[in-house]
C-alpha cells in the first residue's frame, strides 16, 4: 500500500461509513469542543447521512484507535468547491501530525472528484489554528462574520460570540510551489515591523483592556494585530477579558478583510500575531490549471485539535 506524501508514520487516513466508526468519531468531537448536553455539533445518524450521499467524512486512526476525523460537504460554486465544517483531533493524536494528514487527504480527496477549492470557517481568537491556516496551508481569507453560529453553547467558545473568518484553499497550487511561497515570505517578528512603520491594530499597553484605534487604516500600511496565545483559557479563567479581545479584534481585522483588488495578504506569527499587508497586496489565487501534477493523488485507502474546521 504506497503512502501519500505529508502523511506521517504510523497514521492511517480512511473515508469512515460504518455506523460504530462514526459514532466513534463524534464522541471524539464531543470530547474537543465539549458540547452541552442535547447541542452536539454532529450526531451519528448525520455523519450517516452524508457519507452515504457521497461528501467527505474520514478519520485518522494511530493503530486501531481513532484519532480525529473531519467532515465536509459539497458547496457553492457547484462542482468547485467542497465546505469543511468541522476537524478535529482527540488527545491520543496530537503531537502525530493529525491535523495536517487529515486536511492533506481532504486535499487529494477533493481534486479527485474535479474540485478547485476548499472553504471553511475558524475562530480568528484561537491562535493555533491561525497559525496553521495560514503559515502550514496557505489558505486565504475572505470575509469576517460576527456572532456566526449565534450562541453554539460549547466549553470552548464559552459565552463568547462566535465569530469566523471564512478561509478558502486553492487546491491548484502544486504543495511544492505552496511552501516556497510561504517561505518567501520569510519570518519578520512584530517588533521589526512596527519599528519600520507598521500600524498598531490593538493597543496593548493593559493587556486586560485591549483597546482598538478606530481611525481608518491607510491604504498602504502594513498592519500588526496581537491576540492572546491561549485564549480558550482566558474564557475559562477570565471570560470578560476574552470578551474585550473578540471586540477587539473584530473591530481592527473585520473591516480589512476585503476581497478584490484591494485584498490584503495575511500572515500569521508564531509570536500570535496577524500581519496584514497593504490594500492589494494579496497574492492573485492559482489559475485553475496546475502547473504541476497535484502529488499524492490516489483512489486507493491511504496510510498516512481543534477547532470547527
Amino acid at each position: 500500500m504506497s503512502r501519500m506524501p505529508h502523511v506521517p508514520p504510523g497514521v492511517e487516513i480512511r473515508e469512515l461509513q460504518s455506523p460504530d466508526e462514526l459514532d466513534e468519531l463524534v464522541s471524539i468531537f464531543d470530547d474537543v469542543w465539549r458540547p452541552d448536553p442535547g447541542r452536539r455539533p454532529v450526531t451519528t445518524d448525520m455523519l450517516r447521512a452524508l457519507s452515504h450521499a457521497g461528501n467527505y467524512v474520514a478519520g485518522a486512526f494511530l493503530g486501531d484507535h481513532l484519532a480525529g476525523g473531519s467532515v465536509a460537504f459539497f458547496g457553492t460554486p457547484i462542482g468547485e468547491n467542497l465546505h469543511s465544517h468541522m476537524t478535529g483531533v482527540s488527545r491520543r493524536g496530537r503531537g502525530h501530525s493529525v491535523g495536517h494528514a487529515l486536511k492533506m487527504h481532504q486535499r487529494a480527496w477533493a481534486l479527485r472528484r474535479g474540485l478547485t477549492t476548499i472553504t471553511w470557517t475558524f475562530d480568528p481568537l484561537v491562535a493555533r489554528n491561525a497559525y496553521f491556516n495560514f503559515a502550514k496551508l496557505g489558505a486565504r481569507p475572505r470575509h469576517y462574520y460576527e456572532d456566526f453560529y449565534g450562541d453554539i453553547g460549547d466549553e470552548l467558545g464559552g459565552t463568547d460570540d462566535s465569530d469566523r473568518v471564512l478561509v478558502t484553499w486553492a487546491l491548484t497550487e502544486h504543495p511544492d510551489e505552496l511552501a516556497e511561497r510561504l517561505d518567501a515570505d520569510g519570518d519578520p517578528t512584530a517588533e521589526s515591523l512596527l519599528a519600520t512603520g507598521a500600524v498598531l491594530g490593538i493597543d496593548t499597553t493593559d493587556i486586560a483592556r485591549p483597546t482598538t484605534d478606530l481611525t481608518p487604516v491607510t491604504h498602504d500600511a502594513t498592519v500588526v494585530i496581537p491576540i492572546p496565545r491561549d485564549i480558550e483559557t482566558l474564557r475559562r479563567t477570565r471570560p470578560v477579558e476574552a470578551s474585550r479581545w473578540r471586540l477587539a479584534l473584530r473591530r481592527s481585522l473585520s473591516p480589512l478583510l476585503v476581497d478584490g483588488e484591494a485584498a490584503r495578504s495575511v500572515r500569521f506569527l508564531r509570536t500570535g500575531h496577524y500581519v496584514l499587508g497593504p490594500a492589494g497586496s494579496a497574492v492573485p489565487s492559482p489559475s485553475k490549471s496546475p502547473s504541476k501534477s497535484p502529488s499524492g493523488v490516489s483512489t486507493s485507502t491511504t496510510t498516512l485539535g481543534a477547532g470547527r474546521a
